[in-house]
This record gives C-alpha cells, structure tokens and sequence, in this order.
C-alpha cells in the first residue's frame, strides 16, 4: 500500500501546490509551476511502479498538474495566457535537453561518483524529452482549444459565462489526456518494452489522468474563487 499511499498524498500536495503558488504570485505563479512540473515530471517518467493493482510510471500526476494550470489560466485569465504557460514548458524542455546532455560530454574526474548514475538517467531522456516536447505541444494546444470550444458551446446554449465550469474543465482534459497517452506512451517506450508492457502502461496512465483530471475540477472552482477574494481586498 506504500505505492498507493504516496501518489494520493502527492495527487493533494501538487494541486494544493498550484493553488498557492497562486495565492502568493498570481499568473505568474502559474507559470512559475508550469516550469517546475515540466522538468521533474520528465525524469520522474523514467520510474515504473506498481500501485493499484498496475504497472505505472510516475510523472502522471505531475504532467496532469499542467492541465490543472491551463484550465485555471483559461478561465481567470483567458487564451493567451494559457498559451503562454505551453510555450514555457515547451522552453522549459528544450532548455532541459541541452543542459543535461552537456554534462555528458565532461570526462568525470577518478573520484567522481555520480556520472555513471547521471549517465543511466540522462541517456534516455534526449528521446523522452523529444517526443514529450511534441505531444506537449500538440496535447496542450489542444487542451486550451477543447476548453474554449466547451465554454463557447456552453455559454451558447445557457446563456450564462460562468456556469458549466466543470464540464469545460473536465471535457477539455480527459480527452487531451487520452490523446496524450496515446502518443507520449508509444512514442516514448516503443522498443524499450514490449507491446504488453505498453497496454499496461497506456491503460493504467490513462486510468490515473481519468482521476486527477476529475479530481482537479475542484480546485478549478477554488481558484476562481481565490481570485475573487483577491480582488476584493485589493479594491
């Protein structure tokens, strides 16, 4: 249980994370999230674990904090600014490339301890961080679009802009999620497991972004909120 304990304890702290950076820097504390969730979630991918009754690997939560940001960015904030948060984790992994690639080019000193483990963690992630780079862009993209296109739609039918949040916020990220499982999970790990290690690793990614994407929309909700209050103070 020590697996199922850890990733519900880190489903709350990381979106309770998001609300306060939030709370102390505004949209820029979003951002600043953006940055942080997009570097550790690319080597936290490298980890497989099993955890309710699946074989997983970790970064799912971190990654579905993302979605968490783009939809709070969305709906305080508008378009652009959720745009913005995607083109900065885009910067944030291309930057990340070429950082952790030039260690590997130093020759380590005789007392040198830590490159050969630095090695095995960084000699995947050229691939990894190249096929998450794409799917980022077209996975995020699409999620700013499919909130829109829901607030659009509900905002049409209901006649009213501040309902609904729930359905664009979880319309919106569950099918970004699919999508993103479908090609980070065969893009990332083709050839490095076989086809039964990837049904399960898809499958069980999946069944985890179904849970954080729903488990997000209340923090959604307490974000509009805190903004609210925010600027009543300041008025």
């Amino acid at each position: 249980m020590q697996n199922e304990i850890l990733l519900l304890i880190s489903l709350v702290i990381t979106y309770a994370a998001v609300l306060a950076l939030f709370a102390l820097f505004k949209e820029q504390g979003l951002y600043l999230w953006t940055v942080i969730a997009t570097i550790a979630a690319n080597v936290e991918v490298l980890i497989v674990v099993n955890a309710f009754g699946m074989e997983m690997t970790l970064g799912n939560i971190l990654f579905a904090s993302t979605f968490l940001v783009t939809d709070i960015l969305s709906e305080l904030y508008g378009k652009k600014a959720a745009q913005t948060a995607v083109w900065l984790g885009i910067a944030t992994s291309i930057c990340f490339i070429v950082i952790s690639q030039s260690w590997m080019l130093y020759i380590p000193n005789e007392n040198d301890f830590a490159s050969p483990s630095i090695r095995t963690v960084f000699s995947n992630t050229p691939r990894l961080m190249a096929v998450g780079i794409l799917v980022y862009v077209i996975v995020q993209l699409f999620d700013v679009w499919a909130y829109h296109r829901w607030w659009a739609f509900t905002e049409r039918k209901f006649k009213d802009r501040q309902k609904f949040l729930w359905l664009r916020n979880n319309g919106s990220t569950l099918l970004s999620q699919l999508l993103n499982t479908i090609l980070f999970t065969w893009g990332a790990f083709l050839g490095t497991h076989n086809t039964q290690t990837l049904l399960s690793i898809a499958i069980s990614s999946y069944l985890i972004f179904i849970v954080t994407s729903l488990a997000d929309t209340p923090f959604v909700y307490l974000a509009r909120r805190l903004q609210r209050t925010m600027a009543q103070r300041s008025s």
